[in-house]
């Protein structure tokens, strides 16, 4: 049965949006947390633009379940984990003026860089995982990296306009997803996920556990997070 992780960066950044205290994150956390959630994701960005420090801190008191740190492959961002100890952390691409992750880390072009990250990690103890896009030679880069799992860009299946698209996008999907397993790499997914176009991705059995934040908390706002939670983990089981 496959896992779902709620991002909760969107319940920060209307809260920044403000620059007070509500909605806090943490308080989402927990709800999400009781509706069932298998973990939380967070994004800790150079820009601090939505998760604060603080918020990480506080998170890893009161998580019960998986905490998963998304952040730059920097080392000042790995510093920060090796000190908070999240269950795992998800290296990601990031610029400063991006709304959203634009795409999946290139792996093979930066794989110096990236070795570095994930040893340092690995000697504190934190599992790794690869935010990449679903193409054979970043699986493979991602094994000879030591990544412990990949987590497959979904975002051009997500924003396919057309049928023909939207079906190419799942058979890379799916190859990767065969090959990261094949590899022996843990494989999630996620980006631009929602209620409707999750239902396809669940017929990919070596996808273990699902990412999505940005629909959850949309609905959320209209149905509570509780309903919106449950929701998508029963579209899941």
């Amino acid at each position: 049965m496959p896992r779902l992780g709620v991002n909760i960066d969107h319940v920060a950044t209307l809260r920044q949006a403000r620059g007070g205290s509500d909605p806090d994150p943490i308080a989402a956390a927990v709800l999400v947390e009781l509706a069932g959630a298998d973990g939380i994701v967070v994004h800790l960005r150079e820009d601090r633009r939505h998760i604060q420090d603080r918020d990480l801190q506080l998170l890893r008191e009161v998580i019960h379940t998986k905490l998963d740190l998304e952040m730059a492959a920097d080392e000042t961002m790995a510093k920060i984990a090796l000190t908070v100890k999240p269950d795992m952390v998800t290296l990601v691409p990031e610029r400063r003026q991006e709304l959203t992750t634009e795409g999946g880390l290139d792996a093979a072009g930066h794989k110096d860089r990236i070795q570095q990250i994930v040893t340092l990690l690995h000697n504190g103890g934190i599992p790794v995982s690869l935010f990449i896009e679903p193409d054979l030679t970043q699986v493979k880069t991602a094994h000879k990296l030591s990544a412990d799992f990949v987590e497959l860009h979904t975002g051009r299946y997500a924003n396919a306009q057309r049928a023909k698209e939207a079906d190419a996008e799942i058979e890379a999907i799916t190859q990767a997803a065969k090959l990261a397993y094949k590899l022996g790499l843990g494989v999630n997914a996620g980006h631009g996920l929602n209620y409707q176009n999750v239902k396809r991705l669940i017929h990919v059995p070596e996808i273990v556990e699902y990412n999505i934040g940005h629909s959850i908390m949309s609905r959320a706002m209209l149905v509570g997070i509780d309903r919106a939670v449950r929701e998508m983990k029963a579209l899941l089981d």
